[in-house]
């Protein structure tokens, strides 16, 4: 048999060529800073601060990575984030679980105005302060309980969860349940978190995200340099320069220590994104499935 080849024509042609050029130059764009923070950490300092590193690493080394899991500071820093990070997610879906699930629900009086509510505090807020005088005169101010409890609910992750509920947990389901004797809290375990997976998943790297890049919260609401997250030690040194002589250990020289201290600071942001880079490819093949069931119907 033969096989009719649809043949492109100029217009075409040259509409495909603009776009490859487009999204190679975006590649570019994207990927070389990339490149160049891996490159400049594996770096040596000398390197790094004579302005040597391109693309691949120059007089590979591993000091800014040993710098960084010496200084008692960033580890703190490092443990204190994944704390956050895992116990506020977990907060988080638990949270949005059990706002969505109600207002999914058919037989839920008030969930209209249950939703309005939700999504009115999505256009009003109180603002800054007065959200500070809140977790202040619940005694939050310098406490754990400061990054979890402010950040506990997103409106737009249970509107999310809510439509996934209504669309993929049919009501027959909940009847057949009910005729078995199965209470609505028993169901809600047993079968519709097993069944909403995916969506699960979604939502909690969200919220993980969020968690792990958090750092405005805690220049607010936390004094105690313990209790501070990896990125806001981050910030101190990216944004204000900020690298103690502690963390240079015994560098002497004044040209070496400048080195290390930016050395330093590529080596902090590699360690800072890769663990969500490893967690990132067992979720995202969750994401067109979790998000996007329901969208369309037929």
């Amino acid at each position: 048999m033969n096989k009719s080849v649809i043949r492109e024509s100029g217009s075409d042609r040259a509409f495909n060529i603009a776009n490859y050029i487009l999204l190679s130059i975006t590649l570019i764009v994207v990927l070389y800073p990339l490149i160049y923070v891996v490159s400049a950490s594996f770096s040596s300092s000398y390197a790094v601060l004579s302005g040597k590193v391109w693309l691949w690493p120059v007089d590979p080394s591993l000091d800014g990575y040993k710098a960084v899991f010496k200084n008692k500071n960033i580890l703190t820093g490092f443990q204190n984030t994944i704390f956050y990070t895992l116990a506020g997610t977990l907060i988080n879906v638990i949270m949005t679980i059990m706002a969505a699930y109600p207002m999914s629900r058919g037989d839920f009086r008030g969930r209209n105005a249950f939703m309005l509510l939700f999504v009115f505090t999505m256009m009003f807020s109180g603002g800054l302060i007065p959200t500070y005088f809140v977790v202040k005169d619940l005694h939050l101010i310098d406490t754990v309980w400061a990054m979890l409890i402010p950040t506990a609910l997103s409106v737009w992750n249970v509107i999310i969860m809510r439509t996934y509920f209504q669309t993929t947990i049919p009501h027959e389901l909940l009847e057949a349940s009910q005729l078995d004797g199965c209470n609505d809290f028993r169901f809600l375990l047993r079968i519709v978190i097993p069944l909403s997976g995916p969506i699960i998943a979604v939502i909690a790297l969200f919220y993980a995200v969020g968690h792990w890049n958090q750092y405005f919260n805690a220049m607010i609401y936390l004094k105690d340099p313990h209790l501070y997250p990896l990125q806001l030690i981050l910030r101190d040194i990216l944004v204000q320069n900020e690298v103690k002589i502690d963390m240079l250990g015994d560098v002497k020289s004044a040209a070496a220590r400048q080195g290390l201290r930016e050395l330093l600071k590529y080596s902090l942001i590699v360690v800072s994104s890769v663990p969500l880079l490893l967690i990132y490819p067992f979720v995202q093949k969750f994401f067109v499935k979790g998000v996007m069931i329901g969208s369309i119907k037929g």
